[in-house]
């Protein structure tokens, strides 16, 4: 318990310190806290080891939980009805073409089609969480800001579902036997998990609203609060469907059926900073840099045309629907930051493609690594290019309101 006390005290405190860094040099806080894990992490100074890393699964998993569902609670009834299908086509859009470019690009390097196909459908994902961060501690509002939260909310399904699909296709040209019912199935049980999870968020949202109108206090509210993250992110892990996807309808349900959502918003923005800023900088300890060297031609190939394809899926999205200029012009920027739905991605290909399967997670780690650093500072730019975000924070003192 000491050990483990003394860790959560070291996290913290390079938190504080990297994020006042960070903060001096113009940039985002979690750029701060994602640097200053890897220095403490086992890349560099070992302060805290791969096993200490290992119990802090429970952060990452709190973090992610509160993280999706407060981007429900920005699904009122009137947002959709005001952005309409543009977000859905976004991305559809925004995911499909980072899967077709990576895919495209490493047959054309001589990539075997099964490596290609698993590695390439693996591009689709998006972590919402940099980019969550980075909308709060600069207060962004505007077309961007509206659009990108639902295209980070959807990204999640349309990546499972497109994974489904190549995870199909690449044990079709892989194994002997291919079954047909197999093949099928593959494809079917994304969906089924992706509608699993929208269904038990929606049953637990609508449930927590009874609990709010009995208990009136802050301090209960707050427990409330608590056990219906904590117990849709636990019943969804169990279950093994998208806790994300879980936790965002779960916000999403609760503030349209429920007057207290307003307060959910205001809780969770008090008693979150901390728990994220430990989770990034947990993260940062995770990244592996030793990894960057083995990566090679394969792992240039994935990281330039994920983000290719990210960009030119978002344009292309948002010029079909018509979607005001900034959003077709700096969404896609947004979009670069991958980290947790990757990597269960990546380990889940290791049955369908097992003699790459090293390769593959080296590829998607360096990627983590490079996105994760780079994409919240791009992300800062597009949304203050955009107008969502009205100036460059000034001072530190400004930086930090969002903290207090």
């Amino acid at each position: 318990m000491g050990n483990a006390l003394l860790s959560v005290a070291v996290i913290l405190m390079t938190g504080l310190l990297f994020g006042r860094v960070a903060s001096m040099f113009k940039l985002p806080s979690v750029t701060g806290y994602l640097v200053g894990g890897l220095l403490i992490g086992p890349s560099f100074l070992n302060l805290v080891t791969t096993g200490m890393l290992e119990g802090f699964g429970i952060i990452s998993q709190m973090a992610l939980a509160f993280i999706a569902f407060s981007i429900g609670l920005s699904f009122k009834t009137d947002y959709f009805k005001r952005v309409g299908m543009t977000p859905v086509v976004i991305a559809f859009f925004e995911a499909t073409l980072a899967v077709v470019l990576v895919t495209g690009a490493l047959l054309a390097i001589g990539v075997e089609p099964a490596f290609a196909i698993v590695l390439g459908s693996i591009a689709a994902a998006t972590a919402p969480a940099a980019t969550v961060m980075v909308i709060k501690e600069y207060k962004a509002k505007g077309p961007v800001t509206d659009t990108l939260l639902s295209v980070v909310a959807l990204d999640d399904a349309v990546a499972l579902i497109l994974f489904g699909f190549g995870a199909a296709i690449a044990e079709m040209l892989t194994a002997a036997h291919g079954a047909t019912t197999s093949l099928v199935m593959t494809m079917v049980a994304p969906i089924l998990d992706v509608l699993l999870a929208l269904a038990a968020g929606a049953v637990l949202g609508f449930l927590m609203q009874f609990p709010l109108k009995h208990f009136k206090t802050r301090a209960n509210r707050l427990a409330v609060l608590l056990a219906f993250v904590f117990l849709t992110s636990g019943l969804s892990t169990s279950f093994g469907v998208s806790e994300l996807l879980a936790c965002m309808m779960a916000g999403g349900v609760l503030t349209n059926v429920s007057k207290e959502a307003p307060l959910m918003t205001d809780l969770s923005d008090r008693i979150t900073p901390p728990l994220y800023m430990m989770f990034f900088v947990v993260s940062g300890a995770g990244l592996n840099i030793s990894i960057l060297p083995s990566i090679g031609l394969i792992g240039v190939v994935y990281i330039l045309f994920r983000v290719f394809g990210k960009m030119l899926g978002a344009y292309t999205g948002a010029r079909i629907m018509k979607a005001p200029k900034e959003v077709s012009n700096y969404l896609g920027i947004t979009l670069i930051p991958q980290a947790g739905v990757a990597i269960g991605l990546a380990t889940a290909s290791q049955a369908l493609v097992p003699a790459y399967a090293e390769q593959i997670t080296a590829v998607v780690l360096a990627g983590t690594l490079v996105y994760e650093l780079v994409g919240p500072v791009l992300t800062t730019w597009a949304l203050t290019k955009a107008g969502d975000i009205e100036a460059p924070v000034k001072d530190i003192q400004a930086q930090e309101s969002y903290n207090k």
